[in-house]
């Protein structure tokens, strides 16, 4: 496991954790840099437990001491280009907001990039390059990630649609079959009117593949859960960094796509190229 990966540890053990180690767990993840400067005494009191409920909380994320716990916490920050400060205020001028935007957006890349189950993403492009259509449902900031993957895919000589509105999301999960493959794409993984269209397109035989936070009702949901964790934090002026994340994952799988499809997709994107080209004439 890699240090970096301290969080996404956490998040993934929350389900298991009891109420006091979960207090703690949460305190972590929202003042990830001040806990590196803690004794075990300090965040014991931070989160109003007692220290061996910090000890039994080190050691159910897979640390065995509070020492081995700080020393990650440590790895994860100094891994981490934004290390944690981020959040873009009003009091910034352009200069420091855009490193902050830029820092935020490659700590974000980087956190997808270790997650990423490679035997999982090769079972989603298995799945999609079997598709006789794909469907790419997104909400909100989440259409145009939706839209995006719709135009890769129509690169790669696939048929593929993307549907940002709830109604026309149902009416084509009703119509659906088993060659058919949904990509779900959500930043918080609770809306309900995307969950309601999977699990109606489930029930009609296709296969359904996420972009959504770790234990969230979309990717519990979904056959096929791509995992992206991205605290976007509650700041006005916070860049959607999970929006980037998601679009490079949908990269990832569209060259998985590109590769399964050997000479003939080389060939087509070729000629689509040459007559691209011609426009511009």
């Amino acid at each position: 496991m890699k240090p970096a990966q301290l969080s996404e540890r956490i998040n993934q053990s929350l389900p298991k954790l009891r109420r006091s180690e979960a207090k703690v767990a949460a305190y972590v993840l929202n003042h990830i840099n001040e806990v590196i400067n803690f004794r075990i005494v300090d965040l014991a009191l931070a989160t109003e437990v007692s220290e061996p409920t910090v000890v039994r909380f080190c050691k159910a994320i897979g640390c065995e001491s509070f020492q081995q716990f700080k020393l990650q916490v440590a790895q994860q920050i100094a891994s981490s280009p934004g290390k944690g400060n981020v959040a873009v205020t009003h009091e910034d001028n352009l200069a420091q907001s855009s490193h902050k935007v830029f820092d935020s957006t490659v700590d974000a890349l980087l956190k997808t990039r270790d997650s990423l189950s490679i035997d999982l993403l090769e079972k989603v492009v298995d799945s999609l390059n079997a598709a006789k259509h794909i469907h790419i449902f997104g909400f909100g900031a989440s259409s145009a990630v939706a839209t995006d993957a719709q135009h890769k895919l129509f690169r790669l000589n696939r048929t593929a649609t993307a549907y940002s509105d709830p109604h026309i999301q149902l009416m084509a999960s009703g119509a659906m079959g088993n060659d058919d493959v949904v990509i779900a794409i959500s930043q918080s993984g609770q809306t309900k009117a995307l969950i309601d269209s999977i699990l109606l397109a489930q029930s009609s035989g296709a296969t359904v593949v996420s972009l959504a936070p770790t234990g969230s009702i979309v990717s519990q949901t979904a056959d096929l859960a791509i995992d992206v964790d991205i605290d976007e934090g509650i700041e006005i002026y916070t860049p959607l960094s999970s929006r980037i994340a998601h679009l490079v994952v949908i990269d990832v799988i569209a060259i998985g796509l590109a590769r399964a499809g050997g000479e003939e997709v080389h060939t087509h994107l070729f000629n689509m190229q040459q007559r691209l080209r011609e426009l511009k004439r």
